[in-house]
């Protein structure tokens, strides 16, 4: 009996370069179990184009014409709060790092990340990770690092839900949570659910980047 194939990951690419637009739509689709489903040279064109299924996993560039890939982040998740949104930039500035995960970026990968990784990235993402670049961890970590909590940064989280939250800055996803703790994903849904209400956000990358700029777990 043959095991199950992993189900295919479908991709939108948001690029204005047209050669590396191309080149990504090209190694998706020669890659099995992905499948490059738009691509788009503004986030305007991607706007207009998706329609109302969106797909897995949107790559994005974040120095487009018009919109910018950080405005355009907003809109997406608020659009399709289910899609996972990876930065791919030539850009690793701490102000840019920030406004991308703070818009609901759940990864940050730069332009010279090696195809097997993006691919890895791209299924990573879309399994709840958040994949990003070394450099950037790096800079991520010194950046939160740095920033003073507010003084009232207190949420009300019980024990457990701030425990759930560490996880979830370490790189867990739900199903991951679940397994470690003994019970159903739809089990830890439901509390992620309430500490998103408490942290007054609304997804996995907005939640984390709370979690650290305030401090609220160690």
């Amino acid at each position: 009996m043959t095991s199950a194939q992993p189900a295919e990951i479908t991709v939108v690419n948001i690029e204005d370069q047209r050669e590396i637009r191309e080149g990504l739509a090209v190694l998706i689709d020669a890659t099995a179990g992905y499948r490059c489903v738009g691509k788009y040279r503004s986030m305007e064109e991607a706007l207009a184009g998706m329609g109302s299924t969106a797909p897995d996993v949107a790559l994005v560039d974040l120095g487009l014409p018009g919109m910018s890939g950080i405005d355009g982040i907003r809109i997406l998740k608020e659009r399709y709060p289910n899609l996972a949104v990876l930065v791919l930039t030539v850009y690793n500035d701490d102000a840019r790092i920030f406004a991308a995960v703070c818009a609901g970026a759940c990864g940050y990968l730069l332009k010279k990340t090696p195809p097997a990784r993006l691919l890895e990235s791209l299924r990573e993402a879309v399994e709840g990770g958040s994949p990003m670049s070394p450099e950037v961890a790096r800079r991520v970590i010194t950046l939160f690092r740095e920033i003073r909590p507010p003084a009232n940064a207190d949420y009300q989280l019980t024990p457990h839900e701030t425990r759930l939250l560490k996880l979830l800055v370490e790189g867990h996803n739900f199903k991951s949570i679940a397994k470690q703790h003994g019970v159903t994903s739809h089990a830890i849904s439901f509390h992620m659910r309430h500490i998103y209400e408490k942290l007054q956000v609304h997804s996995k990358s907005e939640a984390v980047a709370k979690a650290l700029k305030d401090r609220i777990v160690s």
